[in-house]
């Protein structure tokens, strides 16, 4: 199903990548494969596509095609070598983080994430015997320290949900190159519109494409990406479930079989952890987000824009003591955002009432344009107490190394006219006295 584009321009490959025309009935747009399973020609096509020998869909918990089409056009946006879609970006973060790492074994991650994410790390992960070291992702120190023998991966957004903070990419992925691990990165406010992992050294890019790529907050849907940079066969040792047989695939080695090229990574992710866990992206949902990902830069241009507008303005508010955005001079990320976010810092950021966390229940309700909802990366704009809901379970101690307070409310910005946006947030900040 894949076209080969002589373009490389980004709005080109966001509409065409990974389909062609011509297949039976013509259709323009990518269909619903809307199958559970699929008929083999013969014995020995459905024996080679078991075995790996040969491509081909087996059933619908392991891929689709319409799956395929979105997972090949995330892959050309992100300049990777494939791509894995889940049913969630909570399963992407499992799938990508557990294709390394194994009982026993040990990842770095930046403090500084999305509550949910923290959750697994910290408490599922160690019910899986997978120990997780936090860090304040701005401290380089931090993350050479953290490292061990047995660490498998160093893992941070991009862009952090919900303060704004900035990545050092660059700088983090030679920490963890000369660990010898790769850098995985959640870049789902970012998105490929705005910053393309690769080119800073990243090795695996995740997403939630339940937020910006679908943009519609009407599908769950995950991704992984391999960039294709990570040496695993530089160490064998480190790396067996890619350098040793494979026993349920006919005892495939699958860094021979599939290499950097080939992404022996995603054929281990694929073959075992969706295989036996399930965390499948439904054709229909799959579908969904392609029709949003055609229109993905005109999106997140507008929000982002919208989002720097809306904190020039919090900026200035007295009922505001804290705004954080990398756009503003004088943020900690702004000088970072020069760097690695040059189109634009993203259309999600927070900032804390001056009149404090007792404050929070009647500026929320307070809202007419902004819905109270747990999702970012909307055509609508949304808010959210964090410290209430995405990050619950943190403390005072916790909330202050993830880098924000109970005063903070979260925003995502959508499409609106900036001004209703700002008007919405001028009265109901004026409720507060």
């Amino acid at each position: 199903m894949t076209r080969e584009l002589s373009s490389e321009r980004f709005a080109t490959r966001q509409v065409r990548s990974g389909f062609r025309t011509g297949l039976p009935q013509n259709p323009a747009v990518v269909p619903i494969y809307q199958t559970a399973a699929y008929e083999f020609a013969s014995f020995a096509e459905a024996e080679a596509i078991f075995s790996l020998r040969r491509k081909g869909n087996l059933y619908s918990r392991t891929g689709n095609p319409t799956q395929t089409v979105l997972e090949e056009r995330i892959a050309a946006l992100d300049g990777g070598v494939a791509a894995l879609a889940t049913a969630s970006g909570q399963s992407a973060v499992l799938v990508a983080l557990l294709t390394l790492a194994r009982n026993g074994e040990h990842i770095v991650a930046a403090r500084q994430l999305y509550g949910g994410t923290l959750d697994l790390l910290t408490d599922t992960f160690a019910d899986f015997g997978i120990d997780v070291t936090l860090v304040d992702q701005n401290d380089l120190d931090a993350w050479r320290a953290a490292a061990r023998p047995n660490t498998r991966a160093f893992f941070a957004e991009t862009i952090g949900n919900p303060t704004a903070s900035v990545l050092a990419v660059q700088e983090v992925a030679d920490i963890a190159h000369a660990a010898g691990v790769p850098l995985v990165v959640d870049n789902t406010v970012a998105t490929p519109a705005l910053q393309r992992p690769k080119e800073f050294g990243a090795d695996i890019v995740v997403y939630s494409a339940t937020k910006l790529l679908g943009g519609h907050g009407s599908s769950l849907a995950g991704l992984v990406v391999d960039l294709g940079t990570f040496d695993f066969g530089a160490e064998p040792a480190r790396w067996p479930q890619f350098t040793q047989p494979f026993p349920r695939v006919g005892d495939v080695v699958l860094w021979e079989a599939f290499g950097q090229a080939g992404s022996a990574f995603l054929a281990y992710a694929k073959v075992k952890l969706v295989h036996d866990l399930g965390p499948s992206l439904s054709p229909f949902n799959a579908f969904q987000i392609i029709q949003g990902v055609e229109t993905l830069d005109l999106r997140v241009a507008r929000q982002s824009g919208t989002a720097l507008r809306v904190a020039e303005f919090l900026a200035g508010h007295p009922g505001v003591s804290v705004v954080r955005h990398p756009g503003l001079p004088g943020d900690p990320g702004h000088e970072a955002a020069k760097r690695y976010l040059p189109r634009g810092a993203g259309s999600v950021f927070s900032f804390d009432l001056a009149a404090g966390a007792k404050a929070a229940p009647a500026f929320v309700d307070g809202l007419e344009l902004f819905a109270l909802v747990a999702n970012i990366g909307d055509a609508r704009s949304l808010v959210i107490h964090p410290a209430t809901t995405t990050h619950s379970h943190l403390g005072d101690e916790g909330l202050a190394g993830a880098g924000f307070t109970r005063a903070t409310i979260r925003l995502s910005l959508g499409l609106e006219d900036p001004d209703d946006l700002i008007a919405d947030l001028d009265r109901s900040l004026g409720l507060l006295g």
